[in-house]
C-alpha cells in the first residue's frame, strides 16, 4: 500500500471532504474547513485517490518538528469508506515523515493499533444513543441527575437556542475552568460561527429570571453524531443546576432521532460521573505517541 504525504497546498480539499462524507468513521473534526480553522498548515497522508486519509497537524519549537492533537479535536486517525484493520492503521502511523521526532495523536474509535513501536494509551469518551423516546432515556438517568434536573426546573430558568456567538465567547472567557489563550478563543469563535453557517452547530443558553446567562453549551454534528464540544457555567448556574437542565432539554429535543450524543470525555472521574448520570456509556479510543527527541530534550509543550 502506497501512502503519500501531502503538504497543505497540495491537498485537494474537495476530494478530501468527499472522502470524509463517505467514510463510515467520518467525524466533524476531519472536514477540511474544521482543519483550516485549527491549523492553516495541516498536512495529510493519503492512499489512492483519497480512498484513505489521515490528517496531521505540524508545529515547530526550538527547531524541532513535531505533531500534536489541537484543542477542540478529540479524535483524528485514518478515515475511509473502505474497511480498515490494525495493519492499515499501523502502516499509516509508520508513514508519518521521519522529520517529526515527536508526535502524540488520538485515533478515532474505529482505529485500533497493537504495536510495541509506539506508546499506546487508551482514552475514554461517553456516549448516549438518542434513538429511544425521552421517557425511556430518562430511565437510565441516575437518581442524583433526576434530582438536579428537578431542582433546576424549580429555579425559574429559561433555555434559549441561537444565542449570540459573541455572548457565548464572553461568558466562556469569564467562566472557563481551564485557562485558554486568546488565540484559542479566536479558534473557538470561528468553529462556532462556521458550523452555525453550515447548520451543523447549535448554541444553547440557560438564563435566570433576570434574563442573565448562567450556563451555556455548544453542540456540533456530523455522521449521526452530535458532540458536546464546549460548555460553561457561572457560579449561579452551578448552584441552580442549570447544566443538568440544559443537557436534559437537548436530549429531549433530539430523542427518537438516529443520533449519538458524544460528551467528548472524560478520564477525570468527577466529570465522567456527570456524563454517566445521563445514562452515557464509556467508549474507548487510542492515543499513539512517539518520542525520538534528542536525549537532552526531556519534555516540551506545544
Amino acid at each position: 500500500m502506497e501512502i503519500i504525504h501531502l503538504k497543505n497546498n497540495d491537498i485537494d480539499k474537495l476530494k478530501w471532504d468527499k472522502c470524509i462524507i463517505r467514510s463510515y468513521n467520518g467525524i466533524i473534526y476531519a472536514f477540511s474547513w474544521y482543519l483550516d480553522v485549527i491549523s492553516s498548515d495541516w498536512e495529510a497522508l493519503i492512499v489512492g485517490d483519497y480512498d484513505m486519509i489521515f490528517p496531521i497537524i505540524p508545529k515547530q519549537k526550538y527547531c524541532i518538528n513535531y505533531l500534536y492533537q489541537p484543542l477542540f479535536t478529540q479524535q483524528f486517525g485514518v478515515f475511509s469508506y473502505k474497511k480498515l484493520n490494525n495493519k492499515i492503521i499501523e502502516e499509516f502511523i509508520d508513514a508519518i515523515p521521519k522529520k517529526y521526532k515527536f508526535f502524540e495523536i488520538n485515533l478515532n474509535t474505529f482505529n485500533k493499533i497493537d504495536s510495541n513501536k509506539y506508546k499506546i494509551t487508551q482514552k475514554i469518551t461517553h456516549e448516549i444513543d438518542l434513538i429511544s423516546p425521552h421517557e425511556k432515556l430518562t430511565k437510565n438517568y441516575s437518581t442524583n441527575t433526576k434530582r438536579n434536573i428537578n431542582k433546576a426546573k424549580n429555579n425559574n430558568l429559561k433555555i434559549l437556542k441561537k444565542i449570540p456567538v459573541k455572548e457565548f465567547i464572553a461568558f466562556k472567557q469569564k467562566n472557563s475552568i481551564f485557562a485558554l489563550k486568546e488565540k484559542d478563543y479566536s479558534v473557538l469563535k470561528n468553529i462556532i460561527s462556521i458550523s452555525i453557517f453550515y447548520t451543523v452547530g447549535e448554541l444553547y443558553g440557560v438564563y435566570n429570571s433576570d434574563n442573565q446567562l448562567c450556563a451555556t453549551a455548544f453542540f456540533i454534528k456530523s455522521h449521526n453524531k452530535v458532540i458536546y464540544l464546549v460548555s460553561a457555567s457561572s457560579e449561579e448556574g452551578k448552584q441552580k443546576r442549570a447544566m443538568f437542565l440544559l443537557i436534559d432539554t437537548f436530549i429531549k429535543k433530539n430523542s427518537q432521532k438516529n443520533l449519538t450524543l458524544d460528551f467528548e470525555g472524560s478520564n477525570i472521574e468527577s466529570i465522567a460521573r456527570f456524563f454517566k448520570g445521563f445514562g452515557a456509556k464509556p467508549c474507548f479510543y487510542q492515543s499513539v505517541k512517539k518520542n525520538k527527541l534528542p536525549f537532552f530534550v526531556k519534555f516540551f509543550k506545544k
